[in-house]
């Protein structure tokens, strides 16, 4: 087997070559290490590596598989984003003004990824504060897709999409609080998991954040499950953390026989003809597989954009305010808006967001009742250009004015009805760009092994992605 191919495993198959010992955690390492460092220059995914400590780890790994003592993710090598706190290292946010900010204590779900033996090998890159749905920041520059490096790989979670796509890490974690999971693994052709509200724990900077949700990044829905399981649970510094456990299973039961609802445009979303086009694809698939697929009049509307936004930005606003005097010329200009909007905003616009979360899911209820899981696009344009202007006032989709920041992630209206699990996962590509397109599939509320099985029995019936040659980035 090729470096290469070592480097396109998928952690299932990676963690039973170092149980049979047939795969070395150091040979594997050393793989990964030399694929970052030849195709990152073209990427820009990471901002801090961590080579060395990684492979004096993974020899302790192998040490570990050896002695019988091997843990659930010991020696798989994981890109922890530059947003999630890691103990006694630089954690910058993509900002200039944490530039030396270094934590004393790791974010609760990555402990745990650590505490199972992951690998962190280096770390991720986000936009400022993980704030856009493009990959950019004034501190570390553009990331770009390696489908096609014109394009974004997505974002906020977007330097993890990329390096998942490159064969650069085999797991990664991102956060989710507008799509930032679901973004980058659609438009960079990965899997992306955002759990229900409390399935896992919150970091300590953002208590009682309905809207926030850490989970998993991978290139399989096995995958995906792997680190699922690893990041949830109740924790003693989380009051929301779910106290009940969710374990999905390696194997999972088929879905013949489900109903699927089908809402193309969510209710006021313009869908470009190439993803309208895969999506009416992915139905045909879930109707080989046995399942009836309708599509549903969701009543949603533009209506909601304007207090998601206002919450985001009295969100940001409260932590991030009292930086604006000394640094907004250091920092990203749409950034530097968000803040002194929200700094504007009043308990009552806050409050207003939760009446519109409330009415949003009176709407999205009698379907979910209805159906065994919602499907929809992830994003309504396969993906913008890697130095996408946030506020360009000339964004269009089908020749029609759309707002450049939200008004193509199909992402965040979920985040508005946090309690619903939805994973993304691939579902082509663009033909005329190269770029990933992606599949949401959305479930009953605290449902998310409806959701993993209806996405791992998608998986099996598309075409392999990533193993062979052919079927990876061309860098």
């Amino acid at each position: 087997m090729s470096d290469l191919d070592l480097c396109y495993m998928s952690a299932a198959e990676a963690l039973a070559g170092f149980r049979a010992k047939s795969l070395s955690p150091v040979d594997l390492m050393g793989a990964v290490i030399a694929r970052c460092e030849e195709v990152n220059p073209s990427l820009n995914a990471f901002t801090y590596t961590f080579f060395e400590r990684a492979l004096e780890q993974s020899r302790t790994a192998e040490q570990r598989y050896a002695a019988g003592e091997a843990r659930a993710l010991e020696g798989l090598p994981l890109a922890i984003k530059d947003f999630h706190a890691v103990a006694g290292e630089i954690t910058t946010l993509g900002s200039k003004i944490f530039e030396h900010n270094r934590t004393e204590r790791s974010a609760p779900t990555v402990a745990r990824l650590l505490d199972a033996g992951a690998i962190m090998h280096c770390r991720s890159t986000t936009p400022e504060f993980a704030h856009a749905p493009a990959t950019r920041s004034p501190l570390w520059g553009v990331t770009r897709n390696p489908w096609n490096l014109d394009y974004t790989p997505g974002g906020s979670s977007g330097g993890a999409g990329a390096a998942l796509a490159a064969g650069m890490t085999f797991l990664a974690d991102g956060t989710d609080a507008g799509g930032s999971v679901r973004i980058p693994a659609s438009a960079s052709g990965v899997v992306g998991y955002k759990a229900p509200f409390g399935r896992n724990p919150l970091d300590r900077d953002h208590p009682l954040e309905s809207l926030l949700h850490y989970g998993p990044m991978t290139r399989s829905v096995g995958d995906a499950a792997l680190m699922q399981n690893v990041m949830s649970g109740a924790h003693p510094e989380d009051m929301c953390s779910l106290r009940d456990e969710m374990v999905i299973p390696e194997q999972l039961d088929g879905i013949k026989g489900w109903k699927i609802a089908l809402s193309m445009d969510l209710g006021f979303f313009e869908v470009a003809p190439e993803v309208r086009e895969r999506t009416l694809q992915a139905a045909e698939t879930f109707r080989a597989l046995g399942c009836t697929v309708e599509e549903v009049a969701l009543d949603w509307s533009y209506d909601i954009h304007d207090p998601y936004l206002q919450y985001w930005e009295g969100m940001a606003a409260t932590t991030l305010a009292q930086y604006l005097p000394e640094w907004r010329d250091r920092m990203d200009p749409y950034m530097a808006g968000i803040i002194e909007n929200g700094a504007g905003h009043t308990a009552a616009t806050q409050y207003r967001c939760n009446l519109v979360r409330g009415q949003m899911y009176e709407a999205l209820a009698p379907i979910l009742e209805r159906y065994d899981v919602m499907i929809c696009p992830a994003l309504s344009v396969p993906a913008v250009k890697a130095e996408h202007d946030l506020a360009d006032p000339d964004f269009e989709i089908n020749g029609k004015p759309t707002e450049a920041y939200l008004g193509w992630n199909m992402c965040y209206p979920f985040n508005m009805v946090s309690q619903c699990p939805v994973m993304c996962v691939p579902n082509g590509f663009c033909p005329e760009t190269g770029v990933p397109i992606g599949l949401q599939i959305a479930g009953r509320t605290f449902d998310d092994l409806s959701v993993f099985r209806a996405a791992s029995a998608f998986e099996a019936a598309q075409p392999p992605l990533y193993n062979k040659q052919q079927n990876r980035p061309a860098l």
